[in-house]
């Protein structure tokens, strides 16, 4: 499977490398930089889980998880450990190479570019600062501080919270989250909103983003 996926995923232009094991991924982590690791939940050794772990420790690269069971535990922890999304095995390829370019779409997000004024009109706005008292968002420079001090965030994180600051006070449903955040053009599974909401909350607090029972999330003001 770990061959058949490679030859699949060069065939699209990607550059591979693989390992068998955890303990042998993690080494080249360790050694190599990568854009996005993909990891099985069952790896012998060091499982995909613990994996994730390690990786969360030094390292914001986007992870996505594979697992053989869909609605058991293993979804649950990868997401609590780190990972931004995962897929379910047996997965078609197009499934795979969709879910890999939507993590590094997000892990690529740059704010827009602000064009060059022209002769005689006003200078554009500068990059918004946002704040929501002692949370602060630059929008431009796509930095997060809590009370002064930097938070880091991955890019699926980081996407979730510049969505939610979008629109403030106002609740999002888990499916215009998951077609937002996520590039789900199809009913996703709302876990990975949860989970991604749950560890938005340990960063930032967990009265920041509130729950409306019933319907999503909302950014209190």
């Amino acid at each position: 499977m770990r061959r058949s996926f490679a030859v699949a995923l060069e065939r699209y232009g990607y550059g591979v490398t693989v390992a068998a094991d955890g303990f042998a991924g993690l080494e080249l982590f360790r050694d190599e930089d990568f854009d996005l690791l993909i990891l099985d939940v069952m790896l012998p050794g060091l499982d995909g889980i613990g994996l994730c772990r390690r990786v969360r420790e030094s390292s914001l690269v986007p992870v996505l998880m594979m697992s053989a069971r869909g609605d058991g535990l293993d979804v649950v922890a990868g997401l609590e450990a780190g990972a931004d999304d995962y897929v379910v095995k047996p997965v078609d390829t197009y499934v795979l190479v969709a879910r890999i370019r939507s993590l590094l779409r997000r892990a690529a997000y740059t704010p827009a570019q602000v064009p060059e004024p022209v002769a005689g009109e006003e200078p554009p706005a500068e990059d918004a600062v946002l704040t929501f008292g002692d949370l602060v968002i630059d929008t431009g420079a796509l930095e997060v501080s809590v009370s002064g001090s930097p938070v880091a965030l991955t890019p699926t994180e980081l996407k979730l919270l510049l969505e939610f600051a979008a629109h403030p006070g106002i609740v999002l449903e888990r499916h215009t989250l998951l077609r937002n955040v996520w590039d789900y053009g199809w009913d996703g599974d709302s876990r990975v909103v949860d989970l991604c909401v749950q560890r938005l909350r340990r960063k930032l607090g967990r009265e920041r983003i509130e729950t409306v029972r019933g319907f999503g999330y909302k950014l209190r003001r």
